[in-house]
């Protein structure tokens, strides 16, 4: 069974009130990937390291690239999505929201985002935790979002791993930065 209704198409893009868009990561966005994860990569491994053990300290582009490669893959066939924080012209990516399906029943999916370490705490961030949640709800067909970060190796009766301290469904404002 899918997470996702049949025949559901994925939203191609998001517009953020700070000039910033989300669009499906590719893998030919490694160029700009790859120095925006490396630039922010002990506070992204704080995030995400222990559930699905990433960024790694020695990734290098190729494998980055590989990663990206997988996350396009994906999307193609529904099985999680990854979108690429950008900057208008696409010169700069600022970040990645993710889009699960859930390990736990409780929630029809899991979502998390993460921005560069310049822009933590600024507009961009803040412009995210307003619209993502909206959207998702506007044009993703979840009534039930857990903000956080689940690992795939998670136990449904140990609860949630890198908890948020958000109850499914209800954002605190921002999901973990």
């Amino acid at each position: 069974m899918s997470w996702l209704p049949e025949g559901f198409e994925h939203p191609a893009r998001l517009d953020l009130a700070s000039g910033h868009h989300l669009r499906p990561i590719r893998a030919d966005d490694v160029d700009i990937d790859f120095p925006a994860v490396m630039g922010s990569r002990a506070r992204l491994w704080s995030i995400y390291g222990e559930a699905w053990g990433w960024p790694p300290a020695t990734m290098t582009p190729e494998q980055d690239r590989d990663d990206l490669a997988y996350h396009e893959d994906e999307m193609a066939t529904a099985g999680s999505y990854n979108y690429a924080v950008l900057d208008t012209e696409e010169r700069h990516l600022l970040g990645c929201v993710y889009i699960d399906p859930p390990v736990h029943a409780d929630a029809d999916a899991v979502v998390s985002w993460w921005v560069v370490d310049d822009e933590v705490g600024g507009r961009l961030d803040a412009a995210l935790a307003d619209a993502v949640p909206r959207w998702l709800e506007m044009s993703w067909p979840f009534t039930t979002v857990f903000f956080g970060v689940e690992s795939v190796d998670d136990d449904p009766e140990d609860g949630p791993e890198g908890d948020t301290g958000d109850a499914p469904g209800k954002a605190s404002g921002s999901a973990p930065t």
